[in-house]
């Protein structure tokens, strides 16, 4: 991350020029004295003279100063990483205040503002209460000003959708059906535009893009289809035929494709649903099946050191894709709060009725357990 940097770049650049501490003050119109202190760090110039200096040393203010407003991926996903950690482990104000001066230090750095709203809406439900909703308020305004005044087409898009997910969090659910309605239609051409890109990739002859653009594909449009499905049974949560059905659909394509390995989040947030399903209709032994999973994958991956997302010998072009991503493959929310969530899901009202289950007492603890060891 970037700071002012004055005093190290008025001396460079005055020994670049090749000219004496005395004929920069002449020709800026202060004494020696003055420009000895700027490069001694002791005093700044006047605002009034910086285009002036700026324009003789064929430089930016910017540049000058050493402030650099736009930052680099590597960083941004330091700093993110760093807020993260510390929203785990500091006071939650303290963090947020902290978040809130960078936003104000990067405000025109859009692709790290969106990364803000990201790390927000990640960790905005800590608080609680009314001061959650006023964070998830603040990350909309941020939203608002990167869709205002950012020229990059992919950002926004990206932007347009974290706004939604906030929205939808405010239970703004009409808002959000006329913002995304039209984008998601399904009798869009745009939605044949991958087959068609990876057709003229072929076409072509750039077999390494059609390659890494398929394989892309087909794992986002895997894991869309578990979302769409932990989706669908608690539309049909009533329907336990139907949601045994599609478990044991989903359950065969994650084999085929060791999902588990792949994307183990997509896969546990299933398993959570149908184990609430399963509860529901009284039953435990496959309900408390379903937790195992939950709680073992969940663990595997907290005390494990890779990151929640990784390729295997099949998709070996996504390790690459995951790199370039803004936060690599990081997970977008400290281990801490993972094992946290992990842990609050034996308070979801649904599993109350296998309290009296050893087999689920006994998760508990391993649960439990488990947190001594991050």
């Amino acid at each position: 991350m970037q700071s002012i940097h004055f005093a190290d770049n008025i001396a460079r650049l005055r020994k670049e020029k090749k000219i004496t501490q005395e004929q920069l003050a002449d020709f800026v119109g202060v004494t020696k004295a003055s420009v000895s202190k700027w490069e001694t760090g002791q005093s700044l110039p006047d605002v009034v003279l910086l285009p002036q200096l700026a324009a003789y040393f064929d430089v930016t203010i910017d540049e000058m100063l050493g402030y650099e407003p736009w930052l680099s991926k590597e960083q941004i996903q330091k700093i993110y990483l760093e807020l993260a950690k510390e929203f785990a482990t500091e006071e939650f104000e303290k963090v947020m205040n902290k978040s809130r001066e960078l936003v104000k230090k990067y405000y025109s750095c859009y692709e790290f503002l969106s990364q803000i709203v990201c790390l927000w809406i990640n960790h905005y439900m800590l608080p609680g209460g009314t001061r959650s909703m006023e964070i998830l308020e603040d990350a909309e305004a941020v939203c608002d000003h990167i869709l205002t005044n950012s020229k990059d087409i992919g950002l926004c898009s990206d932007v347009v959708s974290l706004k939604a997910t906030i929205g939808l969090r405010m239970g703004k659910a009409t808002e959000v059906i006329e913002t995304l309605e039209e984008m998601c239609n399904p009798y869009r051409l745009e939605t044949q535009n991958v087959g068609i890109l990876i057709g003229a990739y072929l076409q072509a002859g750039e077999l390494e893009k059609a390659n890494s653009f398929t394989q892309i594909s087909m794992y986002d449009y895997l894991v869309s289809l578990v979302g769409c499905a932990t989706q669908y049974i608690s539309i049909h949560k009533d329907n336990l035929a139907l949601c045994e059905e599609t478990f044991g659909r989903i359950h065969k394509v994650a084999d085929a494709y060791e999902l588990e390995k792949l994307n183990f989040n997509v896969m546990v947030l299933f398993y959570y649903q149908m184990a609430i399903i399963f509860c529901q209709h009284e039953k435990k032994t496959e309900a408390i099946a379903l937790l195992k999973k939950f709680i073992y994958l969940t663990d595997a991956f907290l005390q494990g050191e890779e990151g929640p997302l990784k390729g295997d010998s099949y998709f070996d072009a996504l390790d690459e894709w995951f790199n370039k991503l803004t936060l690599g493959q990081n997970a977008p929310r400290d281990k801490k709060i993972i094992y946290d969530s992990m842990i609050s899901v034996f308070a979801t009202p649904a599993f109350a009725v296998l309290e009296a289950e050893d087999e689920y007492q006994k998760l508990k603890e391993f649960a439990r357990k488990r947190g001594s060891n991050l």
